[in-house]
């Protein structure tokens, strides 16, 4: 797999609440997504699609949670295609990188 994006930060909230949250977040979508879940490693991933694979760790931090995140083409056949099909990989990583900063902004607001 190829990794196409990828940021970290720490946000001010104890790791089990943030991986909870990280967790509501990337499954309660619209879209059929398969899911991979490891709360002792704090490890978390989606894939759908034919190539989207989204993979979250949530570590401890001395500060609160360190949240990883990395968006990895996983197809499988036609791995070249994936750019070529979608467009919106101009900007993609400064998207990726502005909505996950959006994220951490939330995840650090106590629910």
């Amino acid at each position: 797999m190829k990794t196409l994006a990828e940021a970290s930060g720490v946000v001010a909230r104890p790791p089990d609440e943030v991986f909870e949250a990280v967790r509501r977040r990337v499954t309660g979508g619209g879209h059929p997504m398969r899911t991979e879940l490891d709360r002792e490693r704090g490890f978390l991933a989606v894939q759908g699609g034919w190539w989207y694979r989204a993979e979250y760790r949530v570590t401890a931090d001395p500060a609160g949670a360190r949240v990883e995140h990395r968006v990895l083409n996983a197809a499988e056949w036609g791995r070249w295609g994936v750019p070529l099909a979608n467009r919106f990989f101009l900007g993609f990583r400064t998207c990726t990188a502005v909505a996950f900063v959006r994220m951490l902004e939330e995840l650090g607001t106590p629910e």
